[in-house]
């Protein structure tokens, strides 16, 4: 389906439009609570710089987040097709996209977001997207921590009333007029040598802040 709309600029043109709209009503209407305020406070309200990590699968729910921060976040998206249907999506829901990859070919994108950091903006990884494997860590967001010793923010939102998709990622859409949790996890520095020994506790954290968005909002 993604193939034909980006075979056709018109459907495509269409299709962002439709899905923009449809996420900014959906997140909007939704009633969130912030699970973790203690741990996103310095960040969200402060504007202190931080890389924000979730998995892929929340991706769509995390706009949610820009409305809560002083700070415009910058989120790293593949050039893949999938990837710029989506980079399209969330630039009209105030986020920025840098397009790039956590991955193979990576080295660019992790360059311009250590760039950010070091002037202190707040930027957004999925570390396992854009086309996975699920929940698995590519090593660019720990070797991005390790070099500009900004600390990983593991994050995740889930909505009660949702869509769960039939993709790699088992992606999630939230529907309209429910409620919704942010849930936020405890910040986690890498050393300037530890980066491959910090990709387990992020896939851990990562995971753990998708569960405990998934409870309290009640399964």
């Amino acid at each position: 389906m993604t193939k034909r709309i980006w075979q056709h600029r018109a459907l495509q043109k269409a299709a962002t439009w439709l899905l923009r709209r449809y996420l900014a009503l959906a997140l909007r209407s939704t009633r969130w609570h912030l699970l973790g305020a203690e741990h996103a406070a310095p960040f969200l309200e402060g504007g202190a710089p931080v890389i924000a990590a979730f998995w892929h699968e929340v991706l769509p729910l995390m706009p949610a987040m820009r409305w809560r921060s002083v700070a415009r976040l910058k989120v790293l998206i593949s050039r893949h097709r999938d990837g710029q249907l989506i980079a399209e999506i969330v630039r009209g829901l105030g986020i920025e996209v840098v397009h790039g990859s956590t991955a193979r070919g990576g080295a660019a994108g992790l360059r311009r977001l250590l760039a950010l950091l070091e002037t202190g903006e707040q930027v957004v990884i999925t570390p396992d997207g854009p086309r996975g494997p699920r929940r698995q860590a590519a090593p660019g967001v720990a070797q991005l921590a390790a070099l500009s010793g900004t600390p990983i923010l593991p994050c995740a939102a889930m909505t009660r009333w949702r869509i769960t998709l039939p993709s790699w990622d088992r992606m999630v859409l939230p529907l309209p007029f429910g409620r919704g949790v942010i849930a936020v996890g405890a910040p986690i520095p890498v050393p300037r040598d530890g980066a491959e020994a910090a990709r387990p506790v992020i896939e851990a954290a990562l995971t753990a802040a998708v569960e405990d968005a998934v409870r309290a909002c009640g399964g």
